[in-house]
């Protein structure tokens, strides 16, 4: 199995028990560690990670200016955040910064393993979670972008359809459901729509369904 880089970033001994956590995987491999975020966008630059751990608040540059440069980078790395607070009704804008999903730092070393590999798989961690936060922030009231357009003309009927359907935070297995289709099937249009869209996961596919005026607070859904 092929092993996933990763970057640590945050105070030294939090990075130190996540890295021999993560290190003594057979599919996961520490590259570096970074004690703040221009370390973390300095490193990123230069191993290539396929997943950054990044700590949100830190002395400065922090989290989510560091989360912007990383992404940004070529080979797009993925971050998934360590925090100790809820981030609440910051979650859009944490996620627009780029972050790929969010643990809790006292969470179980295996879930923060699952959290590593799903993320460097491409998904956000938990998709349907974190799409469900994000449209709870929404509902009460979070500020909606002003919409960008020209893009979703790109997708077939039936990526549209499954767009909208993981706005809503529905799982791939959920969609299938819903739709009479294979999860495979429902994992291939999400591919489809991630690549015409550019973009990352489904977690920034949401997000531009909201940004487009596809869909809106509270469950509107705009044809």
């Amino acid at each position: 199995m092929p092993r996933h880089p990763v970057v640590g970033q945050g105070g030294e001994k939090v990075r130190s028990g996540f890295a021999a956590v993560t290190d003594a995987e057979p599919d996961l491999s520490v590259v570096g560690e970074a004690g703040d975020g221009a370390a973390a966008v300095e490193l990123a630059g230069r191993t290539a990670p396929g997943v950054v751990l990044m700590d949100i608040r830190m002395p400065g540059m922090d989290g989510l200016t560091a989360t912007r440069l990383i992404t940004a980078l070529q080979g797009r790395p993925k971050v998934l955040v360590l925090t100790t607070f809820d981030l609440g009704v910051y979650v859009y804008e944490a996620l627009r910064a780029g972050f790929s999903g969010f643990m809790l730092k006292d969470a179980q070393p295996e879930d923060l393993l699952t959290a590593i590999r799903v993320v460097a798989d491409g998904d956000g961690i938990p998709a349907p979670a974190v799409t469900r936060r994000l449209i709870g922030a929404f509902a009460q009231g979070a500020p909606v972008p002003p919409g960008r357009t020209g893009t979703l003309g790109e997708l077939a009927p039936r990526e549209r359809e499954v767009l909208l359907l993981i706005a809503s935070g529905l799982a791939n297995a959920e969609i299938g459901v819903r739709l009479g289709v294979t999860t495979g099937t429902v994992m291939s249009h999400v591919n489809a729509l991630l690549t015409k869209l550019v973009l990352r996961d489904r977690v920034q596919a949401t997000i531009l369904a909201y940004e487009t005026g596809l869909v809106r607070p509270r469950g509107t859904v705009c044809e």
